[in-house]
Parts: C-alpha cells; structure tokens; sequence
C-alpha cells in the first residue's frame, strides 16, 4: 500500500508540475508572475497583499515567508490551501489531473 501511495504522490506532481501556473490561477486566482515564481496572497491567513506567499513554477516548492509554512510540491501544497492531509491532495490532485495509479 505505501508503494501504491508514493507512485500516486508522484504521478500527481509531475503531472501538476506540466500546469502549475494555470493550477495556480485557480487555487490563487489574485495572484501573479514575476520571473520563476508565482506571487499571491496567502488564503489561509488575514493576508493584505501579496509578495510573501510564493510558489516556484518549476519545482513547485513553496512558502510563506511571513509565517514560515513551506512544502516542497504541488500536493503539499494542495494539503496546505485546502486543509487536508497529503495523501487525500495527491488523490483529489490526481483525480483533477486524470492520472491515477494505473
């Protein structure tokens, strides 16, 4: 089972890796590019304006420097916004991107 898991984890986030920005509008619709980086405001807290929440386009590690919550990947980013554990993110992540176990 835990094979089944880390093979979901990262056909998940290789998948979303190949859309991040237009994953990234729909999650952080407020927010934008600048350079390798998408810049937005972190929903999870009473966030004024964006410049600390950040995520690379091309990893897809991301942080919040104000607060200093990180991960290193769309799915941990997926768990963070929408406050559930990794393994259900890199499911529902999954599911949305049509890639499964298979």
């Amino acid at each position: 089972m835990k094979h089944d898991t880390e093979t979901l984890f990262a056909r998940a986030n290789q998948a979303a890796l190949g859309c991040l920005p237009t994953i990234l509008e729909r999650w952080l619709p407020n927010g934008k590019r600048i350079g390798r980086e998408y810049v937005a405001r972190n929903p999870r807290r009473n966030d004024r304006r964006a410049g600390s929440f950040k995520v690379n386009l091309h990893t897809g590690r991301w942080a919040d420097f104000a607060t200093g919550d990180k991960g290193g990947d769309p799915v941990s980013l997926a768990s963070y916004l929408f406050g559930m554990s990794q393994a259900d993110a890199a499911r529902r992540l999954a599911e949305m991107l049509g890639v499964g176990h298979g």
